[in-house]
């Protein structure tokens, strides 16, 4: 039995050209109706593809960019990525550069969404970074806040994170997607803050991120279906 698409499910297209990204989404079929399309894919047609998944096939699409410089220039990228009637874009979450994103989205319905702490990242690897002291989740609530208060659609974060942000004044209305999700008894790969898709929804996600698992399956539709199944159950 096919299970409907849902979009709580976002598919990560993290392959190495369009092509390949058409394909599987193609395999994917009606299972699937949203899609991330990373930095990764940029160079390999990855707005050519956006614009075909969106156009052509009816999909939501999220450009991960995670874009990042001086408040001029965050404004104008914005603004001409607005033009391909992109759903989601991820900005980091300073607020300088989350109040200039808004700004180039205004005018349409692109959600602005703020990265918090990657979520590869572990304290050690903010040490590395001069990042200041203080447990991760600390970061990544106080990063969250003020976000919000520049105007953010809404935050990346981990699973981990989803419940402490979902319970922040400043998260009513606001969006929390969440990659760093694997199914149970899927591989950790480069992911270190991780949930499972029920448990990532269950603390406050309204969208969970999913590449590998997926897209390295060997029928990638019936990985996407036991992730729908786990969260419809």
């Amino acid at each position: 039995m096919t299970l409907p698409a849902d979009d709580r499910l976002i598919v990560a297209l993290d392959v190495p050209s369009a092509y390949e990204g058409l394909v599987l989404a193609n395999q994917l079929g009606d299972s699937v109706s949203f899609y991330k399309i990373g930095l990764g894919m940029l160079t390999g047609g990855g707005l050519a593809l956006a614009s075909e998944l969106k156009q052509d096939q009816g999909k939501r699409i999220f450009l991960d960019m995670k874009l990042f410089d001086i408040g001029a220039t965050v404004e104008n990228a914005v603004r001409g990525l607005a033009q391909f009637d992109l759903d989601f874009l991820t900005v980091h979450g300073d607020p300088y550069v989350v109040k200039a994103a808004k700004e180039g989205a205004a005018g349409t319905d692109l959600k602005i969404l703020a990265v918090t702490i990657l979520t590869s990242l572990d304290r050690e690897d903010l040490n590395g970074a001069l990042i200041k002291e203080g447990a991760i989740s600390d970061l990544v609530a106080e990063r969250a806040g003020r976000a919000f208060d520049a105007g953010a659609d809404g935050v990346i974060a981990s699973p981990q994170e989803a419940a402490m942000i979902r319970a922040l004044p400043e998260a009513t209305g606001k969006l929390i997607v969440t990659p760093g999700v694997r199914p149970t008894g899927a591989d950790l790969g480069d992911q270190k803050r991780i949930a499972t898709p029920a448990a990532a929804v269950d603390a406050g996600a309204d969208h969970i991120v999913v590449g590998r698992p997926i897209h390295r399956a060997p029928d990638p539709r019936a990985a996407a279906e036991a992730i729908l199944q786990e969260l419809r159950g």
